[in-house]
């Protein structure tokens, strides 16, 4: 099960590939924000995220209650599978 193994120079440029630069300047901005501060864009893209996966949701069963949604995306967005009884 462990098939772990050091990548490559070439394999990792391959997967970075399409990755943006890093933007030194908002980095420089958010490590100077107070810790309280600097968690809130982290939350609110989080929160966009689940918004938009929870309107998916709903117009792919829109018979389901916004409870059985919300479970649903919290189903979706939680890596712990637990067994059905």
């Amino acid at each position: 099960m462990n098939d772990r193994r050091i990548l490559t120079p070439s394999e990792i440029a391959a997967i970075v590939q399409g990755i943006d630069p890093v933007d030194w300047t908002q980095v420089e901005l958010l490590a100077n924000l107070p810790p309280a501060k600097r968690i809130i864009p982290p939350l609110l893209a989080q929160e966009f995220s689940m918004s938009a996966l929870r309107g998916t949701f709903r117009k792919r069963f829109p018979n389901l209650s916004m409870a059985e949604i919300n479970m649903m995306v919290l189903s979706y967005l939680t890596p712990i599978r637990m067994e059905e009884k």
